[in-house]
């Protein structure tokens, strides 16, 4: 499948062919299992303090005649502890045990959980494609959201080369992402308790730039809201299909898609 190579003016200055990894078929249930995978590898572990609700001592005797003991005095056998005295009488509250006040958890979350998930090698080299296929489906990527004009989006490799964010901004404009620039503009506040935890706004995914290899493009770009940067080589599902869902918008470099055949990546 020949396609446009685009100059940074936003005019045709080439073709290039698609490598074999455009062609693959649309598995969504592989893209959702990969990026499932990357998500819970990254999850943060989290869980109770292991003295929680047993700093305290919260035992009675149960012997008869013993000093301070509820024997014979009607009351359950619950770990309790003392919160008034008078003489050999002692009043109880219930402690330590789940369900009494302060007492522990019955099943506290535990910091020592794995969280982690497999996937076969094979299975996330297809997810992999799948989903660099599904950036050239028009229906897709327009399901996501992203407004464009043509897909895929493959620019001359002086791309790479910009180190200034304005200029990323002037090339964006004049290749028909300057619409799409606006949407991933807009900034929602973020509903319920996520406010007080450092995520006070919710922001919209914009268009991913995949690169060939270290360059000055990866510190300018980063700059701009909702875009995202990556070298060719360390695609995965995640970024490819954010939230499971395929078809990014992807701008390619010349020499990215070169680097894809050449080198038969995830293949």
């Amino acid at each position: 499948m020949k396609v446009e190579i685009l100059s940074l003016e936003g005019k045709k200055s080439g073709d290039i062919d698609l490598p074999t990894q455009f062609d693959e078929e649309l598995r969504i249930d592989l893209i959702k299992k990969a990026v499932l995978v990357i998500q819970a590898r990254n999850r943060q572990p989290y869980g109770a303090s292991e003295r929680a609700g047993k700093d305290y001592s919260a035992k009675l005797s149960r012997r008869r005649r013993k000093y301070k003991t509820p024997y014979g005095r009607g009351v359950s056998r619950i770990p309790r502890k003392t919160t008034w005295r008078r003489g050999t009488q002692f009043g109880w509250e219930g402690a330590l045990a789940p369900g009494t006040t302060g007492g522990r958890k019955a099943h506290p979350p535990k910091a020592d959980k794995i969280w982690d998930r497999k996937i076969n090698i094979k299975e996330r080299k297809k997810a992999i494609r799948s989903a660099i296929a599904s950036t050239i489906n028009k229906d897709l990527v327009k399901k996501r959201g992203h407004l464009f004009d043509a897909v895929p989006l493959i620019l001359e490799n002086k791309l790479e080369g910009l180190s200034k964010t304005k200029e990323i901004l002037n090339v964006m404009n004049k290749v028909g992402l300057d619409k799409e620039l606006e949407r991933v503009k807009i900034k929602k506040i973020r509903a319920g308790k996520g406010k007080n935890r450092g995520r006070k706004y919710k922001t919209k995914v914009g268009p991913l730039i995949v690169v060939s290899e270290n360059c000055k493009l990866e510190k300018s770009a980063i700059n701009i809201q909702g875009v995202d940067i990556i070298k060719v080589s360390n695609l995965n599902a995640e970024v490819l299909s954010p939230g499971t869902d395929p078809g990014r918008l992807v701008v390619w470099t010349e020499k990215s898609i070169e680097k894809l055949g050449k080198e038969n990546l995830f293949v």
